[in-house]
C-alpha cells in the first residue's frame, strides 16, 4: 500500500484585524498579511509567529484529533490548549507541536480535556487574538495576557498574570493524537532541572515521522517558588525531584504571586541533542527583551514580504497577496544547530559545511511545482541554500532523492522522487552548486531495482521494463506512470551535468512512458495491465478499477485530473490526443465537466472547476496548457477566475491544504502573471496578472517591474505584451530574460486577442522545444 496524506491521519477566532505593516513594508505593498488566512476550512496553516524558513514555529494549539487541525490550530475551536514550539504549515497529516506551555492560575490540571468543554482540562477559552508576521497575543480566560515571538531556533514567550497565584504547565507528551484517542506514540522522553534554573529535556515520537526527536533548553526571567514533576500516569513526583524519564512527562512552575511581573520564557529547541539546544540558546538568546526580539522578528519579515510590491488590485487581493507570499516562506524549515549539526537522513548526526545550513519540512510532491521556482526567482540566495541541502541529503539519504523528509526522517509520503526537481531546476536557472554529488544517489533510484525502496518508489522496475507500472501489480498506476516520468526529465539533465550522457539518453528515452497510460482512442489517462490490456469499464470521475479505497490507480486524483498530468512534453501529449483542436477541446471539458466525484473520493480533490480540481497540486497546471495549443487567452480567462474564486480574505481563504505554501505560491504567480509549468524548462506561461503594478526584486540589486494600466476585474485578456519596451509576441517569457530586470508590460482589455501567442513560433517551449 502506498503511503499517502490521508492515510496517516483518517474558537471562534476573536480578533482578526490585520496588523499595521512593519514600516519597511508600508506603501506600496498596500496590505498586511491576514495570518488567519488558511486556518479554516482545509487550509491548515497556524497563525503563530516564526521567522522566514524558521526552525521554531511557535504558535497557539486549539485541538489534537481532526484532520482539519492538522496544523493543531483551527479557526473554529473556542479554546486553546497552549503554545507549542513546531508546526506544520498547510499539510495533509498532522505531526510536530513539540514542548508544550500553558500558562495559567487554579488548580493544576494535566489533562487538557475534550474540545467539546474546556471546563474538564487546561484547556482556556480566549479572546482578543491577534496575528502577525514574528508575533502573537491572545487573552486568557484565566486573565494572563500571552505573547509570542521567534528567532530562528528560540521561541519567545511573554506572560502576564493577574495577581495571585499561577502556575506554567511544560507538557512534553503533547503531540498530535493517534487511534486510540489520545494516545501519545512516544517510547521515551526526559525532563531535567539545571542548578541555574534552565529546564531541559526531550523525546522521541512515532508519529508521522517515524522515531523522530526534539530536544529543548527553557528558561525562566522569573525563578518560581517551586517545581513539581509528573511521570508516567500523571504521578507527581517526591518533593525535590529534578529528574524524571519515561513517556508521558510534565513540569510545573509555581508562582505565588505570579502577577507580580511579567513572566518571560525563551526556549531554544534542537533535532540532534540537548547540548543542542543550549548552544542554540546561548547564541540567540542573550538578554531577556522581549520587544527587541519582536521587533528584529517584524523587520526580518518586512525585508522578505518587501522582495514583491504591488499596486491596483482590491484591498482584499492585496491583502490575499501580502499572505500567500508569506505562506510561501515558512517552509522547508530550518533544521541544522547553530554548529551545523543536524539529524542525517541516514541516521546519523551529520554537519552542514561552514555558512550552509540543513532545512526539513520538504513536502516536495507538491512544492517542486510553484513555491521552489518562486524563491529561484525573488530569494535566488535562499534557492541556493536550499539546492545545496537538497543534494547533501540526497547523497546521505539510503533513498536517495528526498521524497518528504520531516526532522531527519524520510517519511516516503506521496509518490515519485521529486527531489530531482528543484535540483534540476537550480542546474537550468544557473545556480551553482556541486551538481555532480547528487547524481550516483538519483542513479541508484532510477536503475537500481533492488536497492532499499520507500512506498512511494514502487513499481519501478515495471515502469523500466513494460514502460508503465501495470495496474494489476501496483496501486496508483497511472500517476506513478507519469510521475515517474517526469522525474526522469529531470535526472536526465543531471545526468548529463555529471557527464554520464549514457544515463542521461536513457532517461530521457524513459521519460516517455507518460505515452503508455494514456489511451489516445478515448484521450483518457487509463489503468492498463501487465498483459496490456486497458481497464474496459472506464469512468474517468472514478478513482481506480477496483473499489478498495487503499488500492486506486491516482494519486489523490482521478481519470480527468491524471489526463493532464504531463508536464515536461506537452507537444508530444497533444500529438498523443490529436492535435491542437482536440487538445483544446479536451481542456474545455475538463473545466465544464460535470463536478461529481465518486464516494471513496479523498477530501483532497477540492476547488472543483468542471473536474479541474485547483484545492490538489496534481493539475494546477492545467489551466495554462491552453498556451500550448495556441489559445492562451483561455489560459488568462481560467486564471483570473481561479484567482477570484479559490482565495478569499478570510480564514476559510484557501480551497485546500495549503501543502507547505504550494497553494500560496501559485497565487503569487498567477497574480503576477505567468506560471512555470515545466520548473525544468525555465520558462514561465503568461495569464493574466492581478495588479496594476508589481515590483520584484530578482537578486543582485535588480528589479522586475509588472505593469498592466488600467487592469481590473473586467479586463482580464492580454491583447499585447511589451519587454522594456519592446513588442514581445511570445505567450511565455523565460528565467533569463526576466533576472535581467526590466519591465513586462501587459495590455489588457475586456474582450480577447487570439491571434495573441496563436503562432506556434510564440508557444512556450516544452521537452526543450517549440512546435515551430
Amino acid at each position: 500500500m502506498n503511503v499517502t496524506r490521508r492515510q496517516l491521519l483518517a474558537s471562534s477566532a476573536v480578533g482578526l484585524t490585520l496588523a499595521a505593516a512593519p514600516a519597511g513594508a508600508r506603501g506600496r505593498a498596500g496590505a498586511a498579511p491576514n495570518l488567519f488566512i488558511g486556518t479554516g476550512g482545509h487550509g491548515h496553516t497556524y497563525p503563530g509567529p516564526t521567522l522566514p524558513f524558521g526552525m521554531v514555529q511557535l504558535g497557539p494549539d486549539t485541538d489534537v484529533e481532526r484532520w482539519d487541525a492538522c496544523s493543531g490550530y483551527h479557526r473554529t475551536d473556542t479554546s486553546i490548549m497552549g503554545f507549542s514550539h513546531t508546526h506544520l504549515s498547510g499539510t495533509g497529516i498532522g505531526d510536530m507541536l513539540d514542548v508544550l506551555v500553558v500558562p495559567t492560575r487554579g488548580p493544576v490540571q494535566l489533562l487538557p480535556g475534550p474540545r467539546e468543554d474546556p471546563d474538564q482540562g487546561y484547556r482556556q477559552r480566549f479572546s482578543g487574538e491577534h496575528a502577525e508576521p514574528g508575533y502573537y497575543r491572545v487573552a486568557l480566560e484565566s486573565g494572563v495576557q500571552a505573547e509570542l515571538s521567534v528567532t530562528d531556533r528560540v521561541g519567545w514567550h511573554r506572560y502576564r498574570f493577574p495577581k495571585g497565584r499561577g502556575h506554567v504547565l511544560v507538557d512534553l507528551s503533547h503531540l498530535v493524537a493517534d487511534s486510540p484517542r489520545g494516545r501519545p506514540l512516544i517510547d521515551e522522553a526526559a525532563l531535567e532541572l539545571d542548578a541555574d534554573g534552565t529546564l531541559t529535556g526531550g523525546r522521541r515520537v512515532f508519529r508521522w515521522a517515524k522515531g523522530r526527536r526534539v530536544f529543548f533548553a527553557m528558561q525562566f526571567s522569573r525563578a518560581p517558588d517551586r517545581v513539581t514533576f509528573y511521570g508516567d500516569g500523571d504521578a507527581e513526583q517526591p518533593a525535590g525531584t529534578r529528574r524524571v524519564a519515561g513517556k508521558r512527562l510534565k513540569a510545573v512552575f509555581h508562582y505565588d504571586d505570579a502577577g507580580a511581573a511579567p513572566i518571560l520564557i525563551r526556549c531554544a529547541i534542537s533535532a540532534v541533542d540537548v547540548a543542542g539546544a543550549r548552544a542554540n540558546l546561548a547564541a540567540e538568546a542573550r538578554h531577556w527583551d522581549f520587544d527587541k526580539v519582536r521587533r528584529s522578528a517584524q523587520a526580518r519579515w518586512a525585508g522578505s514580504l518587501g522582495a514583491i510590491r504591488v499596486e491596483g488590485g482590491s484591498p482584499d487581493q492585496r491583502t490575499i497577496f501580502a499572505t500567500a507570499l508569506y505562506h510561501a516562506q515558512v517552509a522547508p524549515t530550518l533544521l541544522s544547530d547553530v554548529d551545523g549539526r543536524y539529524p542525517g537522513l541516514d541516521g546519523k548526526v551529520q554537519r552542514a559545511p561552514a555558512g550552509e545550513a540543513a532545512f526539513s519540512s520538504y513536502s516536495l510532491w507538491d512544492t517542486y511545482r510553484a513555491l521552489h521556482p518562486l524563491l529561484t526567482l525573488v530569494a535566488p540566495e535562499r534557492a541556493k541554500a536550499l539546492v545545496d541541502d537538497l543534494i547533501r541529503q540526497t547523497a546521505q539519504s539510503p533513498y536517495g532523492p528526498l521524497v518528504w523528509p520531516l526532522q531527519g526522517r524520510e517519511t516516503g509520503t506521496m509518490i515519485g522522487w521529486h527531489g530531482v526537481v528543484p535540483i534540476a531546476e537550480a542546474h537550468a536557472k544557473g545556480i551553482p552548486a556541486d551538481y555532480a554529488a547528487a547524481w550516483p544517489a538519483i542513479a541508484k533510484r532510477s536503475f537500481d531495482f533492488g536497492a532499499p525502496d520507500l512506498a512511494n518508489s514502487r513499481g519501478r522496475d515495471f515502469y523500466d521494463r513494460l514502460g508503465y507500472v501495470p495496474a494489476d501489480k501496483v496501486n496508483e498506476s497511472v500517476s506513478r506512470t507519469q510521475e515517474y516520468a517526469y522525474d526522469d526529465w529531470a535526472s536526465a539533465w543531471l545526468a548529463r551535468a555529471a557527464g554520464a550522457d549514457a544515463d542521461a539518453d536513457r532517461l530521457l528515452k524513459r521519460s516517455g512512458n507518460w505515452r503508455n497510460v494514456i489511451d489516445a482512442d478515448i484521450g483518457f489517462a487509463r489503468p492498463r495491465f501487465a498483459d496490456g490490456s486497458w481497464w474496459k469499464d472506464y469512468d474517468p470521475i472514478q478513482l481506480g478499477h477496483m473499489p478498495e479505497p487503499d488500492w486506486r490507480d491516482y494519486t489523490e486524483a482521478n481519470g480527468w485530473q491524471a489526463s493532464f498530468l504531463n508536464q515536461h512534453d506537452i507537444y508530444g501529449l497533444i500529438a498523443h490526443l490529436g492535435g491542437d483542436a482536440k487538445f483544446e477541446a479536451q481542456l474545455d471539458a475538463l473545466f465544464s465537466a460535470p463536478s461529481t466525484l465518486p464516494a471513496n473520493a479523498p477530501p483532497d480533490i477540492a476547488g472543483l472547476v468542471g473536474q479541474y480540481a485547483h484545492g490538489n497540486e496534481p493539475d494546477q497546471h492545467a489551466p495554462w496548457l491552453y498556451a500550448y495549443a495556441g489559445a492562451p487567452w483561455k489560459t488568462q480567462a481560467m486564471v483570473r477566475r481561479l484567482c477570484a474564486e479559490m482565495y478569499r480574505n478570510d480564514p476559510d481563504g484557501i480551497i485546500g491544504n495549503d501543502d507547505c505554501g504550494q497553494m500560496s505560491a501559485w497565487f503569487v504567480f498567477a497574480a503576477l502573471g505567468f506560471y512555470p509549468v515545466d520548473p525544468v524548462e525555465a520558462a514561465y506561461v503568461f495569464g493574466s496578472p492581478l495588479f496594476e503594478r508589481a515590483e520584484v526584486s530578482v537578486g543582485r540589486g535588480r528589479s522586475l517591474v509588472i505593469e498592466a494600466p488600467g487592469n481590473g476585474p473586467d479586463t482580464p485578456y492580454v491583447v499585447a505584451v511589451t519587454w522594456n519596451g519592446r513588442p514581445w509576441t511570445k505567450s511565455w517569457i523565460g528565467h533569463s530574460e526576466l533576472t535581467k530586470g526590466g519591465t513586462l508590460r501587459f495590455t489588457m482589455a475586456r474582450t480577447p486577442n487570439r491571434a495573441f501567442g496563436h503562432a506556434p513560433a510564440d508557444r512556450p517551449p516544452s521537452f526543450g522545444r517549440t512546435p515551430a
